[in-house]
């Protein structure tokens, strides 16, 4: 399966939109994703957030669910 298969292109939203989603949401209805280095996410990440750095990403596909909205930061 292609990256593309899980990721619908849409544009890009402001913290504030990303915070109310969050906020509104259950977080078993969305997959976070942070995709920064190990250290940047020990030092600080959004509560819920897994880690998936980005050079990694296309190898881990299978831990995302394609049925869910996907936040990536």
């Amino acid at each position: 399966m292609s990256i593309l298969n899980y990721f619908k292109p849409v544009s890009t939203w402001p913290a504030e939109k990303v915070r109310q989603f969050l906020k509104e949401k259950n977080p078993d209805d969305y997959n976070l994703i942070d995709v920064r280095q190990p250290k940047e996410y020990e030092q600080n990440h959004l509560p819920g957030a897994r880690l998936i750095p980005l050079g990694e990403l296309q190898n881990r596909l299978s831990e995302i669910d394609p049925h869910k909205p996907t936040i990536v930061y």
